[in-house]
């Protein structure tokens, strides 16, 4: 194999890679930890998922069309979205989840807009190729940071609720008594993408350069290329992170500024708190 031929895999070297699974499998069970169903589900699940997008990928890359990368885009974005919905402990009502979708409706496409036409400078614009696999990796990245972001700014209005009420007798604003709490969620939500930057290059290196490589790709290109995306996934997190924040907080407190969150937060399952 030359450096420019991509390495390839047969499928009885696929199937090998399976003796991984076997071997966690293994361990749950003489651990006795009840996963395994969990573990043979999410094998067999992310198998058949990925077989069928190789092949939906192969027809979109020899038809290339930007209604097919844009539609791509949007179910990639909703399903997201629909992720961050699951990944919440607590209950969150309509109201809520239209903030959420409308943060990561705004933040993703105003990044991936920026990122495809000045930075990567596409021509075309909708070349799915590239397009589709850096758009999702920088939704994947996003979906992570907006759950942590929810979760985190639930819980500090949980857990804070007397500071919040504190500050609010003591005349300030809902902004202003909720501002600490909005900066630790924003901070936790940005904490996994700033330490995998931290890590990166010498710690691990990252999928799309590995992949770049082993398709016959020049490292110094594939560093290019991973530098881009990763700067574009942090500031694709803290575009969204704060735009949701910064519309989520309101939803705690009515229009006379009262603090609306009862002592103790729904967890799933529970009757879901009604936030206007």
């Amino acid at each position: 194999m030359n450096n420019s031929e991509a390495m390839d895999l047969v499928f009885w070297q696929v199937v090998t890679s399976y003796l991984f699974i076997l071997v966690v499998l293994a361990i749950v069970h003489i651990k006795k930890i009840p996963r395994k169903k969990l573990i043979i589900i999410s094998t067999l699940r992310m198998t058949l998922q990925l077989i069928l997008v190789g092949y939906i990928l192969i027809y979109i890359f020899d038809h290339p069309h930007p209604l097919l990368t844009v539609g791509i885009i949007l179910f990639m974005l909703g399903f997201a979205i629909f992720n961050v919905y699951q990944r919440t402990k607590a209950s969150i009502q309509l109201p809520l989840k239209k903030m959420i979708a409308l943060a990561m409706v705004i933040g993703i496409s105003i990044s991936l807009t920026y990122m495809m036409l000045i930075v990567l400078q596409l021509d075309p614009w909708y070349d799915p190729r590239i397009f589709i696999p850096i758009g999702g990796m920088i939704i994947g990245k996003t979906m992570t940071g907006v759950a942590l972001g929810v979760n985190n700014l639930i819980h500090g209005m949980r857990d804070q609720k007397d500071k919040v009420e504190g500050a609010l007798m003591l005349g300030a604003s809902p902004k202003q008594a909720a501002k600490s709490i909005i900066n630790e969620a924003f901070d936790s939500a940005m904490l996994p993408t700033i330490n995998a930057m931290v890590g990166m290059g010498i710690v691990f290196l990252p999928g799309m350069m590995t992949g770049q490589i082993i398709a016959g790709q020049q490292p110094v290109t594939a560093v290019k290329y991973q530098i881009a995306v990763m700067l574009g996934v942090a500031g694709t997190v803290s575009i969204t992170v704060l735009i949701f924040l910064h519309l989520a907080y309101k939803s705690f407190f009515n229009e006379q500024k009262q603090f609306l969150l009862s002592k103790r937060h729904p967890t799933k399952g529970d009757k879901p708190v009604d936030f206007h």
